[in-house]
């Protein structure tokens, strides 16, 4: 995508859901055309349609997650989050804000320009989908997930910080064999 155009129309990208490559069966649509089968639409054209499973919501980045649209997001099965600009990092607060503070558990989807460098982190704040820009490649976004072993912060997918977890396998290993701890 030069230039980092604003994306039209329908979209379709290389796609990741939990870390391994998987078919993409929504479809995308950015600008009022008419959605065919499961399709993402915006925030405003998915509140004033009727409930379905075959509509989800895409979130622009600028989005007030009030209480009130929170719970009606509760009612999606998905919700994209749009990423304008790869330096724009309001979706991961986003993500955040939708797993930790609203409980949602369904699929939080990244959308628009995402690069493989930032999916280990869109991770660890509740991504599970990830559609990447059309230039970027499956075989480096796994690679790009694996690149850490363990994480020092607490965060959606790992509550607890790391030094907790290692006071806690110490004290595992001193109550097995408690001369060598």
């Amino acid at each position: 995508m030069p230039d980092h155009a604003p994306i039209t129309g329908v979209e379709s990208r290389p796609y990741l859901f939990r870390g391994q490559p998987a078919q993409d069966n929504w479809t995308l649509i950015r600008d009022g055309e008419t959605p065919a089968g499961a399709a993402i639409v915006p925030l405003a054209e998915w509140l004033e349609a009727a409930p379905t499973p075959k509509l989800a919501p895409w979130l622009p980045a600028d989005t007030e997650l009030t209480d009130s649209l929170a719970a009606r997001l509760a009612e999606a099965s998905l919700i994209a989050i749009d990423f304008p600009t790869f330096t724009d990092g309001r979706g991961y607060s986003l993500a955040r804000l939708l797993r930790e503070r609203h409980g949602y558990r369904g699929e939080i989807r990244a959308v628009g320009d995402v690069l493989v460098d930032q999916l280990y982190f869109m991770t660890r704040c509740g991504f599970d989908g990830l559609s990447l820009r059309e230039d970027q490649w499956l075989e480096d976004a796994k690679r790009a997930l694996a690149a850490f072993s363990r994480a020092y912060q607490p965060a959606v997918d790992q509550t607890e910080p790391l030094f907790r977890r290692r006071d806690r396998e110490r004290a595992t290993a001193r109550k097995v064999a408690p001369a060598y701890a």
